[in-house]
């Protein structure tokens, strides 16, 4: 067994939802899922179909967005992730109803930060050890940056001034 990093690609401006589901139709369901949470977001969805095929499923409605999401699954190549690549809408506008898809098993993360993928290869495929989101702790925040952190959701609306 050997192990890997893949680093994922999340456009300016995008998110990513990136997760474990069991079902080709998937893709459909997660595409319904955003048309009906966020019709204004742009998105593209793969889905590493693992068996019969083991064809990488695609739906959304942002070409760009498609691609994006496609290249991830190749770069993972993981049976069974999808990967929800948003714009206009933030993780936190859907991933209820993402987590609620009767397919979906589980979410590695959620997020528009740099993102690496930890894989164990085996001779039969690969699998998902988990994620790197982000970067390591700098340090506690202290009052001045409890008030930023307060100021800053305020301002983009997500909690009353």
């Amino acid at each position: 067994m050997e192990l890997k990093s893949v680093s994922l690609e999340i456009p300016g401006g995008a998110n990513i939802i990136f997760g474990q589901t069991h079902f080709i139709k998937t893709v459909e369901d997660l595409y319904e899922i955003m048309v009906a949470s966020m019709p204004l977001a742009r998105f593209g969805i793969a889905f590493c179909e693992a068996s019969g095929a083991c064809l990488i499923r695609v739906e959304g409605n942002d070409e760009e967005l498609k691609k994006v999401a496609t290249r991830n699954a190749q770069a993972v190549g993981a049976g069974h992730t999808f990967f929800l690549i948003l714009r206009d809408a933030y993780p936190i506008n859907v991933l209820n109803a993402v987590k609620n898809c009767a397919e979906v098993c589980s979410i590695y993360c959620a997020t528009a930060n740099p993102v690496q993928v930890i894989l164990a290869e085996s001779s039969q495929g690969r699998g998902v050890l988990g994620v790197i989101d982000g970067f390591s702790p700098k340090g506690v925040e202290g009052p001045s940056d409890t008030q930023w952190r307060k100021e800053l959701l305020r301002k983009i609306g997500y909690k009353i001034s």
